[in-house]
């Protein structure tokens, strides 16, 4: 079984003889017309926007400590997410596997291929809404730092060992929008400078079941293509840490070992004018 990554089949399995805590991340509407039995509904993982000033991470930890305490996880359970499929959440069942991570939650895992993989097995769905348990959620202040701030990524830009990746769509890499939220949903459009960039929907490959991750060879092949190994030190951003948490799982089950996010990315970048972006389409460096 991957580390992080879990198949429909093997969830079941985990449902009937473990405690297990299941997380739809979708939007309510689409909870209330299925879900997996038992899943809470917790779409706040997907549309929180967060800062990574010391109040704006604080903030962040302490709301997600108190949701996912008010989902059941008390550090018996695994955690498990899900969206629809892996590429039509814009990644937010990955976002809920690194919101706890970033807690220190002892055991969370990602369902491989959302719902609609659980459905393909053949799986029933459920319109009930689910009966919880609140739970204290254990905080583990000590966990390994995964999130970098403005700060950090500003003085990663002259550090060559570091790798700065973007994994935003096309339009945003060459500053032709601001987000998905819209063109002109930030200030500035562009790029963090030297970003090197790998757009998230590369990290996985159609299959007959929809959108899966490739295999770790294949997105190590990936990372290669931009000069990044398994040693390389990989700070991610996008725009506000969704699609940048889908590319921590696949950097994660691939075996990079030192992965951190700029959880705040473009959202928050693109309002400091005081740091710098490239704009327009990169140019080729000379031979």
């Amino acid at each position: 079984m991957s580390e992080v990554l879990v198949t429909a089949s093997e969830l079941s399995t985990m449902m009937k003889a473990d405690p297990v805590v299941v997380i739809d991340t979708r939007n309510p509407d689409a909870y209330a017309a299925g879900h997996i039995p038992g899943a809470v509904n917790l779409h706040d993982i997907f549309t929180y926007l967060a800062t990574s000033t010391p109040d704006g991470i604080a903030e962040l930890k302490s709301k997600f400590a108190e949701a996912f305490g008010a989902a059941g996880l008390s550090g018996k359970e695994t955690a498990v997410f899900y969206e629809q499929s892996m590429n039509s959440g814009f990644g937010q069942s990955c976002r809920g596997y690194y919101l706890a991570t970033l807690l220190g939650y002892p055991s969370a895992k990602v369902l491989h291929g959302g719902l609609d993989a659980w459905k393909s097995a053949g799986m029933e769905t459920s319109t009930a809404p689910a009966a919880t348990m609140p739970a204290s959620f254990p905080v583990d202040p000590s966990a390994s730092s995964i999130m970098i701030d403005a700060k950090t990524m500003l003085a990663a830009l002259d550090d060559p060992s570091i790798a700065v990746l973007d994994v935003r769509d096309v339009d945003e890499w060459i500053g032709e929008s601001s987000s998905p939220y819209g063109k002109d949903f930030c200030p500035r459009k562009g790029r963090i400078p030297g970003a090197k960039w790998i757009e998230w929907y590369r990290m996985m490959k159609p299959t007959g079941e929809g959108p899966r991750f490739k295999s770790p060879s294949e997105i190590l092949a990936e990372c290669a293509t931009v000069g990044i190994t398994k040693d390389t030190p990989v700070y991610l951003y996008c725009f506000k840490g969704a699609r940048a948490s889908n590319t921590f799982v696949a950097l994660k089950d691939a075996g990079i070992k030192n992965v951190a996010m700029y959880f705040g990315s473009w959202n928050e970048w693109s309002r400091l004018p005081e740091l710098p972006i490239e704009e327009g389409a990169p140019m080729a460096k000379a031979a």
